[in-house]
């Protein structure tokens, strides 16, 4: 067993010690809510009166609480010690867990804002952050293997600046699977990085983009994951590949319940955060040459299932769109699908 793995084995059980607002097997476990859920209400420019835009944290708990969801994951970027507090004063009086989201440093200058930001994270309650290695999806972004290499490399870099703050003030830090990771290559990354304070956070859809089974990537990742996003998904073919959208819970083709048990085998003490975007449906162009182009490693046969994937699972009425939508109907039905998602996870999956 490398020395990782061992850490990580070795520290669930303290793990779920250290987490006192955070649900674990001793507790009930809730659904909670990712900030990019409200894609459409965060910093809103719209006035809308039964809608109003979330500005801070501090009014994402209050919402959410409301609502009757465990938590939050909520970005944290340029906190002062005050506002921390203040996250803090909110979460506890809710009982709900907090989560970060955060930037890496990309060199050493910015490690100082980095410390920061992880400080303040901890101050308001959050031990376990999230992170991303890319600015964009790997098909969009990525134009070469030399390319996707050098995301790998600066990567690696960035995760070796920030262990050292992580470790010093003893708070996790979740990788996401960000339509820029296949599943071994998250794993290559964090044996590399080798570290007890940096793991996964598990996005249950978002791999598909990358032609990837998703029970498959819960299977490999749950053993490395710290946090979670939680959705369901839906597709539907389109000339150029397949269209991939998240929907309301229950109504796509993730098995929810199978990839929540297997995270709780791996980390009782992790939490799930609902992210539904309520959007336009995302293109996931797999059957052109540029898709391909950091992607030659992917057998055809992946190709080949996820074809068969999305031609055997149409979505009644085809995916939802919103670009037709006015400004304060997009907000509606953002909440509309947010709503049916907690109380999806409370009556099906067990989250209450």
């Amino acid at each position: 067993m490398e020395r990782r793995d061992f850490l990580q084995t070795a520290s669930l059980g303290a793990m779920a010690l250290s987490f006192p607002q955070i649900p674990s097997f001793l507790k009930e476990v809730r659904m909670g809510i990712v900030v990019h859920s409200y894609w459409s209400r965060w910093n809103s420019k719209t006035d809308s009166k039964k809608y109003p835009a979330f500005t801070n944290a501090i009014q994402l708990l209050d919402h959410c609480h409301q609502l009757g969801a465990g938590g939050v994951q909520v970005i944290v970027n340029g906190w002062s010690t005050d506002f921390a507090k203040k996250v803090r004063e909110e979460r506890e009086k809710y009982g709900l867990y907090l989560e970060g989201s955060i930037g890496l440093p990309k060199k050493a200058d910015d490690v100082p804002k980095f410390e920061q930001d992880v400080v303040n994270a901890r101050e308001a309650g959050a031990q376990v952050l999230r992170t991303v290695c890319s600015s964009g999806r790997r098909y969009e972004t990525y134009h070469s293997p030399e390319a996707f290499a050098e995301l790998k490399k600066s990567a690696l870099a960035s995760l070796q600046l920030a262990e050292p703050v992580l470790r010093k003030y003893k708070v996790k830090l979740g990788i996401e699977n960000h339509k820029d990771w296949r599943a071994p290559d998250l794993v290559n990354l964090l044996k590399q990085v080798n570290s007890e304070w940096i793991g996964v956070t598990l996005d249950f859809g978002n791999s598909m983009a990358l032609l990837e089974d998703p029970m498959e990537v819960v299977q490999t990742l749950a053993p490395y994951t710290f946090s979670t996003h939680v959705k369901d998904m839906a597709v539907e073919e389109y000339p150029d590949g397949f269209l991939l959208s998240e929907v309301p819970m229950g109504k796509g083709i993730l098995d929810l319940p199978k990839m929540i048990d297997l995270c709780k085998k791996h980390n009782p003490a992790g939490t799930f955060s609902l992210e539904m975007i309520t959007r336009d449906p995302l293109e996931i162009p797999c059957l052109t040459n540029a898709y391909w182009e950091t992607m030659s490693s992917v057998p055809g046969s992946d190709l080949a299932r996820m074809l068969r994937t999305v031609r055997g699972h149409n979505y009644p009425g085809g995916l939802p769109r919103v670009a037709q939508l006015s400004a304060e109907e997009k907000l509606a039905l953002e909440e509309d699908n947010i709503v049916a998602c907690i109380n999806y996870s409370k009556t099906k999956l067990g989250l209450v």
